[in-house]
């Protein structure tokens, strides 16, 4: 029997529905695997916040970095701001514990429709920078209230960063299709883009099998939009990343499905696991949140722990699920998350190996 330590964090709005939903998948599995999870719960987040004055308790990351893995609902709140919600929770997990890699996979799941015309598949993924780029702490504001005011905010590339990012895409490209496209915009960002291009090209010249298109930033959109099938993987800047991801995402029928990954890929620290949806406080508490994207967060949580089978038993369930018709209102259904949640449960037990 195998024991994984999860740290979770429900964090706010729908996260604290999608969460529980998720676990008790989770935990199913684990039976049917011989796998033990135990899952450690904070209640950090913007309550936390409004209480306490921070996102989290001083000690809050040297606590995270007991665990294997964190498994993270949604943080925001109209009480408290974005910039506190985000750089008092999220950002410093992701940057103490070096998760220099935001994966998102983006594939369409049968019986869900996507706004697209075309039937054709779309089964990609984006590899994110996720530590520096266009999301570095370095600027401020002047003159504030002042005709003159303005704010200046800098960008960081570094060479280690751009390679990371590279290599990981690279690689991965290799084990699928070997496509490999490049998001830049080096006609415009006269610095930051060609230092990413010359790099990036510089470390895919190290993969024979996989071949590298740059692609300027705002044709990829279009791209993602009008032929999303023909791409395979993309790895992009921190911002390019952040934005692509939920085009594509939406491009396959709504970003309550997608799942994300902040990778440290040494394994020398705990890698945390998420929805790219928000907390959603419009719907929260109805009951209406699709646990989809928190359920296919837990397996690609389970897959980075090395429980390849149990990720792929837990995957296989949600989307014959869908594919029977049992879906939440976000993608045409009238499921609530508990009656989609206890149709997940069934089908593990039905497609169990």
């Amino acid at each position: 029997m195998s024991t994984r330590r999860i740290a979770v964090i429900a964090g706010d709005g729908i996260g604290k529905e999608v969460v529980p939903a998720a676990i008790s998948c989770l935990e199913r599995i684990g039976e049917l695997h011989s796998l033990t999870l135990e899952f450690t719960h904070f209640d950090w987040g913007s309550d936390y916040y409004l209480q306490h004055g921070r996102m989290m308790p001083a000690d809050g990351l040297q606590r995270l970095a007991l665990h294997d893995a964190i498994f993270l609902g949604a943080v925001g709140s109209p009480e408290v701001p974005d910039a506190e919600t985000l750089w008092g929770l999220l950002i410093p997990i992701r940057r103490e514990f070096q998760q220099c890699i935001n994966l998102r996979p983006v594939k369409t799941l049968d019986g869900v429709a996507s706004p697209l015309a075309s039937e054709r598949p779309v089964d990609l993924v984006i590899v994110r920078e996720n530590n520096e780029g266009e999301y570095s702490e370095i600027g401020g504001r002047m003159y504030r209230g002042l005709p003159q005011e303005s704010a200046v905010q800098e960008s960081v590339f570094t060479r280690l960063g751009v390679a990371r990012a590279a290599h990981f895409a690279a690689s991965l490209a290799a084990s699928r299709r070997g496509q490999l496209a490049s998001a830049t915009k080096s006609n415009g960002i006269v610095h930051t883009m060609p230092f990413w291009d010359e790099i990036v090209a510089e470390t895919v010249s190290l993969y024979p099998d996989v071949e590298l298109t740059s692609v300027h930033v705002d044709a990829l959109a279009a791209h993602l939009v009008l032929k999303p099938w023909t791409l395979d993987v993309i790895v992009a800047s921190n911002l390019f990343g952040d934005v692509l991801s939920d085009l594509a995402a939406a491009v396959a029928g709504s970003i309550g499905l997608a799942p994300s990954a902040n990778l440290n890929p040494e394994g020398r620290y705990p890698s945390l696991f998420e929805p790219i949806h928000g907390s959603a406080p419009d719907i929260a508490g109805k009951g209406l949140a699709n646990p989809v994207g928190q359920i296919w967060s837990g397996a690609m949580m389970l897959e980075h722990l090395g429980h390849t089978e149990a990720a792929r038993h837990l995957q296989e369930a949600f989307e014959a699920v869908l594919r029977g018709g049992v879906r939440t209102r976000d993608i045409g259904g009238t499921a609530s998350t508990t009656e989609f949640t206890s149709a997940v449960l069934s089908m593990i037990d039905t497609v169990s190996p």
